[in-house]
């Protein structure tokens, strides 16, 4: 697989580029909030505006780029888009850190 320049990217490198991804996602402190309301339960624009003080023009940029991430999972209700916490969320963040799984397993 090649990188957005035309580099050859290894299998290695391109885990590693995907926990950038989920760490860059994370490190905003209105994404994190996000995710810290999602951990209770799905919840529609409307309620994540209540956790956050943005404007809902940048709290949707905020939720594209979870949705991205892949941490977060929408569902259509009529009008309304519901948002939850992706089924892999918690393990995708964890598999982000440079050795959290052996860590979480007693392997060191």
């Amino acid at each position: 697989m090649t990188d957005s320049t035309g580099v050859e990217v290894s299998e290695p490198q391109q885990a590693g580029v995907a926990a950038l991804a989920v760490l860059q996602a994370i490190a905003d402190p209105v994404r994190w909030t996000v995710l810290r309301v999602l951990a209770s339960g799905p919840a529609c624009v409307c309620n994540l505006q209540e956790h956050v003080t943005v404007p809902g023009n940048l709290l949707s940029y905020h939720l594209k780029v979870l949705r991205e991430a892949a941490l977060v999972t929408t569902t259509r209700r009529g009008r309304w888009v519901d948002y939850a916490l992706a089924p892999d969320a918690r393990e995708r963040m964890l598999a982000s850190l440079p050795g959290a799984l052996e860590d979480a397993a007693g392997g060191r």
